[in-house]
């Protein structure tokens, strides 16, 4: 019985580890090859599975180069909507943010190949963006709640899209600066917003 009960969990651990040897095996193809010479059926050989169970865990290519997100949609909002209520909604957002950056750096080497993939083929940025969408719909309903606005006022949606482009920087600059940690480079950028975007070349 015992073995019985532990089998979904072993079955849910190897399709976990699946799908991160395709997506590894994507990004480190394309890197060392270029977007357009990296065939499915090169992905799938060098996970050491088929085609077909390759598309039994991502639609396609680009998707297996872009993963999954580092974050739970809902326990992004939960944070959000339980922070302390003398927060601004920003200041919430660069804690709540929190999470993303631990998952990330978590997986530091693969996040960093994704990015400096995603860089040298900005095609993918579309889709990275898209990706993101439901996640910042459900941030944005979370800010709204918070300040008792309706999700469709502006602010919610401008502080959300402020925020995410915050993280977004961060981690791009992390590709050009890998001494340095994404939570490092998130706390700059998002310092930088809070002070009003001072010009870097005015400062003493």
């Amino acid at each position: 019985m015992t073995s019985d009960q532990s089998r979904p969990g072993l079955r849910d651990r190897k399709k976990r580890q699946t799908r991160a040897a395709l997506s590894a095996a994507a990004l480190r193809l394309v890197a060392e090859r270029g977007l357009d010479q990296v065939t499915v059926e090169e992905i799938s050989e060098a996970a050491d599975v088929s085609a077909r169970t390759f598309f039994n865990y991502f639609p396609s290519k680009d998707e297996a180069l872009l993963g999954d997100q580092p974050t739970d949609r809902e326990v992004l909002a939960a944070r959000i909507l339980a922070a302390p209520p003398e927060l601004s909604a920003f200041d919430v957002l660069r804690l709540a943010f929190d999470d993303v950056v631990e998952a990330v750096e978590a997986d530091r080497e693969v996040w960093l190949l994704r990015l400096r993939v995603i860089a040298a083929n900005p095609s993918l940025l579309p889709r990275l963006i898209s990706g993101n969408a439901e996640t910042e719909q459900v941030i944005v309903a979370a800010v709204a709640a918070r300040l008792g606005l309706d999700p469709c006022h502006g602010h919610p949606t401008l502080v959300t899209t402020v925020a995410g482009a915050v993280l977004r920087t961060a981690l791009m600059q992390w590709v050009e600066r890998p001494d340095t940690t994404l939570r490092e480079l998130t706390a700059e950028a998002f310092a930088a917003v809070a002070a009003g975007l001072p010009d870097p070349h005015a400062a003493t």
